[in-house]
């Protein structure tokens, strides 16, 4: 664990955190809603121990998170609608070094400026624009 990584202390935590924060707890892994997301279903895929990269992964580790990135998919497409899903890691926001991989529904409705990399227009540090912690807690419980 890592003093000052968020999702470290988040993992501490896990059986207290609310349903936006563990979506899904599965192996090494927890699934949580992207906070500072406008779009709904935005998840993220968060190993349990610290690390920064995919080479530091376990076999065990990387196994699970191809199997949940599926997962995480299928779940996206029955509780948002989307047509697929876009997987990102970059880890590279301060206070976000710690690996946590990106799995965002694409909907049928997206405009261009929106489509692939693009898809970044939906996270803001505006909070006031934040999918509420009731909708992404209830998101989360579906």
């Amino acid at each position: 664990m890592s003093i000052d990584c968020y999702a470290c202390s988040m993992n501490e935590q896990v059986d207290q955190l609310p349903p936006r924060e563990c979506v899904h707890l599965e192996g090494g892994w927890r699934v949580a809603h992207a906070s500072n997301s406008t779009l709904p279903g935005w998840l993220v895929l968060v190993p349990m121990r610290h690390v920064t990269a995919m080479d530091e992964l376990s076999a065990q580790e990387a196994e699970e998170l191809g199997l949940l990135a599926r997962k995480a998919s299928i779940a996206l497409k029955a509780a948002t609608g989307c047509t697929k899903t876009y997987l990102m890691l970059f880890a590279e926001a301060e206070g976000f070094g710690h690996l946590h991989v990106h799995v965002v529904p694409r909907m049928p409705d997206f405009e261009p400026e929106v489509l692939g990399p693009r898809v970044f227009a939906f996270l803001t540090d505006d909070d006031s624009s934040w999918i509420p912690e009731g909708e992404r807690d209830a998101l989360g419980l579906r």
